[in-house]
């Protein structure tokens, strides 16, 4: 038997925010370093990139604003969250025992979500300074100058964390946010507060 995990709304907008945070974080790493510039070459040239490389930061903010508007309520921390976090190491090496039982989304899908909402916003925001440097004070400019790699280095070490734990770490997980649905027993193994409650 298969259980619901994403509506086709959710899996949507997950797929929007992924896809446009990968564009803007290869388009900015091109912008970043001379180094990475040759990531340009598979993203239209320099020129392109340039250009465009705002409206990717757009898209995503906008895509991650509809995210929060989904999720918040589901990723407000608990006091089973908190005992979750303080064992955390356990289940990153898949030895579960002891852990609380983890509701729709554990603790560390949690805190990724508070992390990339508000590296979001720095980004956002250090954005729109960059964005339109002859409007704003130095010391803004200055500031927006380290907050913006500064924000993207802590978003992108998020999103290889979250691509990991979705793929090779737990097995069956990326399939749910594809097609929508997990079999009964994944939901038991790694959600089982959740497949209770969704069994009501």
């Amino acid at each position: 038997m298969k259980i619901l995990r994403f509506s086709f709304a959710e899996r949507a907008v997950h797929w929007m925010t992924a896809i446009s945070f990968l564009y803007a974080a290869f388009s900015g790493l091109a912008l970043w370093s001379p180094s990475l510039f040759w990531l340009a070459g598979f993203l239209g040239g320099g020129e392109a990139v340039r250009r465009w490389h705002p409206w990717g930061g757009v898209v995503f903010a906008i895509a991650l604003g509809l995210m929060f508007r989904n999720w918040s309520k589901d990723m407000r921390l608990d006091a089973e969250d908190r005992k979750w976090l303080s064992k955390a190491h356990r289940y990153a090496v898949h030895d579960e025992a002891g852990l609380p039982e983890a509701g729709r989304f554990n603790a560390g899908q949690k805190m990724l979500f508070w992390t990339q909402s508000l590296a979001a916003l720095l980004l956002f925001a250090s954005g729109v300074v960059l964005f339109w440097p002859e409007l704003m004070p130095r010391g803004l400019r200055l500031a927006a100058v380290l907050a913006h790699p500064s924000a993207a280095i802590v978003s992108l070490a998020g999103i290889l964390i979250h691509i990991y734990m979705g793929t090779a770490a737990v097995p069956g997980a990326l399939r749910g946010m594809i097609e929508g649905q997990v079999s009964e027993a994944w939901a038991r193994a790694h959600h089982p507060r959740w497949y209770r409650e969704t069994l009501k």
